[in-house]
């Protein structure tokens, strides 16, 4: 039983943690990069909002939509650093700040996942 919280709270902090760290970037942005500033500003509230879905244990349907919303974040970073990508049309840097939201939101997915597969043992569980 513990074990499972931890997985729950370990989700939320890693998610946490990707959002605010996604909110520090803002700032930087505002200036030169008004669309990646609000693509951090709406990514970091997000992920600081997935913090709740995690800890009251909302359900699979949530658990599904952060994989889905993280990994399109992924994505994005992932696009984003490639040479003439449709997004930017330049390669962008990788740094430690991307390096470190990434892992995180690695970690989340897996987290996640986890959560669904151990959840999905339940439900088949009381159904047999």
């Amino acid at each position: 039983m513990a074990t499972q919280r931890g997985l729950y709270y370990a989700a939320a902090g890693a998610t946490a943690i990707a959002g605010i760290l996604h909110l520090t970037l803002v700032p930087n942005f505002l200036n030169f990069n008004p669309n990646g500033a609000i693509l951090f500003l709406v990514g970091g509230i997000a992920q600081l909002f997935w913090v709740v879905p995690m800890v009251r244990r909302w359900g699979r349907p949530w658990y599904a939509g952060g994989i889905g919303g993280t990994a399109v974040l992924i994505a994005i970073w992932v696009i984003t650093r490639m040479e003439g990508n449709p997004i930017t049309g330049r390669g962008l840097n990788v740094n430690e700040m991307g390096m470190a939201v990434e892992a995180l939101q690695v970690a989340f997915i897996g987290l996640a996942a986890a959560i669904l597969a151990m959840e999905s043992k339940v439900v088949m569980k009381k159904q047999v």
